[in-house]
């Protein structure tokens, strides 16, 4: 077993795991689930939607996993300054879909979450993939930003290690009203993350953020969204997060470099061959690789059986009224379905750093 009591040596040391739930993901199951594998697995840090039973389901399956061998990773929520594409819902009528349809749109959301009767609420997480597929232009997205207040009483009352805003270049007033309203709650954080896709002035941006925010009184991560939402596609995906990292690495902006957008299992030999990794180069390097829908498609097969088998017993978790599932079914009661998923995990997990296995 490894302690996990520290997840900030992982940054200094640049093996650094962050398992991405996702900012507008609400399957309570999944949430739990993913949280209780990828915890035993050696993940960092788990981020999740700042709803409070999404880090309720977290935090029960992280609690699960410090039974069982130790694990402490920190919790994370995200926010956003402005309209971005983490932070929507698609939606659509289904009653004005044609009868003949061929429902590409179906097919092509990674979550499951669209059937005849429309869009399921807590299990789309926004990637966006159905709206330019649909052959009659039927479904839109709506899009909110995060109110500062919940926020705050997320991380008093919630026991919240980390916050991740996102951001975009051309945001700095919206930024700077955010940081002024949470400025009181940033001393109480283990870590502050800030979340951008590359754009052409985003040297310029990121250090007029940085000029902000200092002096921070918590570790900060730079956190190269490079394509966002894509990691499950293809392997290609990979290759702007890892572009971007480098661009942030040849400045010399404070803070730890962390990849995002696009990860997945060819991300840590691509860093490893390039020596981009802060263990494996002698000057700076990248601290960390964030998965969010790659990590999640690892996972989906096993939890699936999970949720059709009887043999599992089931606790009560917060049911607020968007969510319609009141149940999580508790991964830790099917040993079989438990060790797959850890294992699956932590061959994810394994690539960036040394565990032991379940």
């Amino acid at each position: 077993m490894k302690d996990k009591a520290y997840p900030l040596h992982s940054l200094i040391e640049g093996n650094w795991f962050k398992l991405i739930c996702g900012a507008s993901y609400q399957h309570l199951p999944a949430v739990r689930s993913l949280a209780l594998a990828y915890s035993i697995a050696g993940a960092d840090c788990i981020d999740v939607a700042a709803d409070p039973a999404v880090i309720a389901a977290a935090q029960a399956g992280m609690a699960v996993a410090s039974k069982l061998n130790g694990s402490k990773p920190w919790l994370m929520v995200s926010l956003n300054d402005g309209e971005d594409p983490h932070f929507r819902k698609a939606e659509f009528d289904a009653t004005q879909c044609p009868t003949d349809c061929s429902r590409p749109c179906e097919a092509i959301c990674p979550a499951n979450a669209i059937t005849k009767r429309g869009i399921s609420d807590h299990l789309c997480y926004g990637c966006g993939r159905c709206l330019p597929i649909c052959p009659y232009d039927l479904i839109t997205t709506r899009s909110y930003v995060s109110t500062p207040s919940t926020i705050i009483t997320l991380i008093e009352d919630m026991a919240i290690d980390a916050v991740e805003i996102h951001t975009q270049v051309g945001h700095l007033r919206d930024f700077q009203r955010l940081w002024r309203a949470i400025a009181t709650i940033i001393p109480r954080l283990k870590l502050l993350a800030i979340s951008c896709p590359d754009a052409p002035e985003i040297i310029s941006y990121f250090q007029s953020l940085y000029n902000l925010i200092n002096p921070l009184p918590c570790p900060l991560i730079w956190q190269t969204d490079g394509r966002p939402m894509s990691g499950d596609i293809g392997k290609g995906t990979t290759h702007a997060a890892i572009k971007f990292a480098e661009k942030i690495l040849q400045t010399d902006l404070p803070g730890y470099v962390q990849l995002a957008g696009g990860t997945n299992g060819y991300t840590v030999n691509k860093l490893k061959s390039a020596r981009m990794l802060q263990n494996t180069t002698s000057s700076r390097g990248v601290s960390g690789v964030a998965y969010g829908s790659y990590a999640r498609s690892l996972l989906s097969p096993i939890l699936d059986k999970l949720e059709t088998t009887n043999h599992v017993s089931e606790i009560p978790l917060p049911n607020p009224q968007s969510l319609t599932n009141p149940v999580v079914q508790q991964l830790e009661n099917n040993p079989n379905l438990l060790k797959q998923a850890v294992n699956t995990a932590y061959d994810l997990v394994n690539q960036i750093k040394s565990t032991e296995k379940y």
